[in-house]
């Protein structure tokens, strides 16, 4: 039996790592890309480059679209609409839940099926066990080509919403960049104090191992509705944060991601919750411009709510 035939549309990294997998597998793997000589080598590996987008999808049912975002999906689709009806796009690009599902509805008023995925791994992870991505739309879309798209990561499907894979996607990133950012600047105040890179890491490292507990703890007051400050209280965790922002100031170093994390504590304070936990803030959060927000919708606490004291951390 052959292989089912794969079109990949875009060559950045991640693309080009996509086509090799394919290509390693047996695939029949047909490649565009605006800069054709990012093909050359999985050329030379056996992938076929189409001329123009058209001639890509042509090949096949399932196109697979490796692209910055959906600006760059219609740049390149719109002039080859006639060649989208019976199609199956897969779009692995980076974008909004909003517009992942009025792409959808545009492969739709074009006569094609549309898969909105979230790949959670880099190029060097793709074909590894543990890689995953997020997909949404279609249940019978997605069913029918999960096995081929199991050949780049495992495949984690979380509904028919085309808009939830994004979602997804972007909550990762979020915590992501905002984590990676405080580390680089962690290791600007210890670089500018004399503290090497290589001797704080173990430290980082330890705090950051075990953020997943202290993730679990706060995860459960806030679907518990328990904002009270019998684990913290906002007043503390902002003096905290102002001796952070003033240490980085101290050492000369740029303090605006400290000075905006002291901001959100103080808008809770300013609210009237300085005596009130970490996790009031998410309505704070939940509700930019509003002073007071209001109680945070969420479930009553049960029995057996989490609690315990500022000495268990």
């Amino acid at each position: 039996m052959s292989e089912q035939p794969i079109t990949i549309i875009g060559l950045g990294p991640m693309g080009r790592a996509m086509a090799g997998a394919f290509l390693a597998k047996g695939h029949p793997v047909t490649v565009w890309n605006r800069t054709a000589s990012r093909a050359d080598d999985l050329v030379a590996r056996g992938a076929v480059l189409a001329a123009t987008p058209a001639g890509a999808l042509s090949a096949g049912e399932l196109a697979i679209l490796s692209l910055t975002d959906y600006d760059a999906m219609y740049a390149i689709l719109e002039p080859a609409a006639a060649a989208l009806p019976g199609k199956t796009l897969v779009n692995l690009g980076s974008d909004t839940p909003d517009k992942a599902r009025a792409a959808a509805a545009w492969a739709a008023g074009h006569g094609a099926h549309h898969l909105t995925g979230g790949v959670q791994a880099s190029p060097e992870g793709i074909g590894r066990p543990e890689s995953f991505t997020y997909y949404s739309g279609p249940k019978d879309v997605f069913e029918a080509n999960r096995a081929v798209l199991e050949v780049l990561t495992r495949a984690d499907y979380r509904g028919e919403d085309p808009g939830l894979a994004a979602l997804y996607y972007q909550l990762q990133l979020g915590l992501f960049w905002t984590t990676s950012l405080a580390f680089l600047h962690a290791l600007a105040v210890a670089e500018k104090s004399g503290i090497s890179a290589g001797e704080i890491l173990p430290d980082l490292s330890g705090t950051v191992a075990g953020m997943t507990g202290i993730f679990g703890f706060y995860a459960s007051r806030v679907d518990a509705g328990q904002h009270t400050g019998d684990a913290d209280r906002l007043s503390m965790g902002a003096a905290s944060v102002d001796h952070v922002a003033r240490t980085a100031r101290d050492a000369g170093v740029d303090d605006s991601l400290p000075a905006a994390v002291l901001a959100v504590f103080e808008r809770g304070i300013a609210a009237g919750h300085a005596d009130d936990g970490f996790t009031r803030l998410i309505e704070h959060l939940a509700n930019p411009g509003v002073a007071d927000p209001g109680p945070y919708a969420s479930p009553p606490a049960g029995p057996g709510s989490a609690a315990r004291t500022s000495s268990s951390w």
